[in-house]
């Protein structure tokens, strides 16, 4: 071995060697990680928006169906209100429920779901109790109703059948 060769090569005289510590080297990686971090930072906006525009797309669509489906209804009790006619209170009552319909269907269109969604959060922070109840009733409607349905239907038979021998 040579007089001035060193055993360990990043301790000889290039500068730009590895494990040097070059500051201009640290500065460039430095830059290279924030370029990398804003076009991650930018393409996730990018995403984000995209995602955003088409869910309020669907939300639009639903709510157009939904507005459409309610004035149906309207235009058929108001046709059901044609046979009462010779009972006139009967025939208000349809008439004012009708119209009463259609003036929801209008609102439904008008609004947007921001809209209904801060009527929603300030009538759950108005009357929490109510909104307690009611997810309490869904979910024991919705586990009756699960649980109605998870016998198969040879099953529901053969018990029928059974209890139809031994009666």
């Amino acid at each position: 071995m040579a007089a001035n060769a060193s055993p360990n090569p990043s301790a000889g005289s290039d500068p730009g060697a590895a494990g040097t510590g070059d500051p201009a080297d640290w500065r460039e990686l430095k830059h290279d990680v924030e370029d990398i971090r804003d076009t991650a930072v930018e393409r996730g906006r990018g995403l984000l928006d995209a995602a955003r525009a088409q869910a309020q797309d669907y939300v639009d669509r639903r709510k157009t169906d939904a507005a459409q489906s309610v004035n149906d209804l309207a235009k058929t009790l108001r046709d059901s209100s044609r046979t009462f006619d010779d009972r006139p209170n009967i025939k208000a009552f349809f008439d004012s429920a009708a119209e009463g319909l259609e003036q929801l269907g209008g609102s439904i269109e008008a609004r947007s779901f921001a809209d209904f969604y801060e009527d929603a959060e300030a009538f759950a922070r108005r009357a929490p109790v109510a909104v307690a109840v009611g997810t309490f009733v869904a979910g024991f409607i919705a586990a009756r109703f699960i649980k109605s349905s998870s016998l198969p239907p040879d099953a529901r038979y053969d018990r029928d059948r059974f209890d139809d021998r031994n009666t």
